[in-house]
Formats: C-alpha cells, structure tokens, sequence
C-alpha cells in the first residue's frame, strides 16, 4: 500500500514535470490594442495604482514603495506618445516587476493582469530584423494561440530590454 503512493507520487510528480517542461506561465496585460506578457518570473506582484513622480515626457517616472524608490516605465507613453497609465485617479494598477539584477520596475497597466498557461509549442521566437525596425524592440518572442477566433497574439517581453525602445536607451 505504501509503496503504490509513493508510485503514484512519484508518477504526479512526473506529470506535474512534464506539464511544466511543455507549457510556460505568463502575466498578460493590454497596452493599447497589443496584448504583452512578462514570464511569471519577473513578477513580484501588482498593486494599485498610486502618486507617479517625473516630467512625464520620456514615459519613466518614480514612486516610492516602502523604504526604496522605484522606476516606473510607462510603456503607453514609450509606444504609443499617447497619454500614459500615471494618473492615479484612473484606478489602475502597477506591475512590480525585477530584472536579472534585481532591480524593480513598476509598469502601469489599465487592468488585472491575467496569467496564462502557454503551450511551448505555441510560442515563436520573433525575427531580429523584427525586433530592430519596430517599436517591440524589447519583445523578445511572440505567443498565438489558436484557440480563439482570431487567434490571440501575444508579445513577450524581455524585462532586462524595458527601457530600450527604438534601440534608443534612456538614461
């Protein structure tokens, strides 16, 4: 008796590796008319949207989180120079995100993020001429998923590129 659970333990643990080696867990967001998502990894978590400091003009700005000063990357300016997700009054959210360094960003975004569980094999690797003539230049892969009509595009985002749009870093 023993023995057939750990047997059958073992074979969820198996499974439960399997379904992990064949799928990713994504954080999605809408920026504009463009679904982008973050890997599960990056994320610290989300909280509601609060006062964003800075001239506004370049789409970074700072808030302060606890005892440390955090850099907002306001991606709907950055993309789009249309009016940004700053505006505390709108009731949005903040996505704290973290780098390869450690270092935490915040990205506004109008909505609750949705986390995906995406099939490897829906996700493609986009072409580097892509990534350097267009404004994704920090999107490193792009997820579709055929299950809705028409399928659902999604941009993944490279965390450690957030402030490179345009191959144009901002300092």
């Amino acid at each position: 008796m023993a023995s057939a659970l750990v047997r059958s333990k073992i074979q969820a643990t198996g499974q439960i590796a399997q379904e992990a080696a064949t799928s990713i867990k994504i954080v999605m967001f809408q920026m504009g008319e463009f679904n982008l998502a973050l890997h599960i990894n990056s994320i610290v978590k989300v909280l509601p949207q609060t006062v964003v400091y800075g001239s506004g003009q370049h789409g970074v700005g700072l808030i302060h989180l606890s005892d440390r000063e955090v850099t907002v990357v306001d991606l709907q300016r950055r993309l789009f120079q249309s009016s940004g997700n700053l505006d505390p009054a709108k009731r949005g959210y903040l996505m704290l995100v973290q780098d390869r360094q450690r270092e935490l960003y915040a990205i506004p975004v109008a909505q609750v993020p949705t986390l995906m569980d995406v099939p490897l094999s829906c996700v493609r690797i986009l072409p580097e001429s892509y990534r350097n003539a267009d404004i994704f230049g920090f999107a490193t892969h792009v997820a579709v998923i055929p299950a809705t009509e028409p399928p659902l595009t999604i941009f993944m985002l490279d965390v450690d590129q957030l402030l490179l749009v345009r191959n144009v870093e901002i300092v």
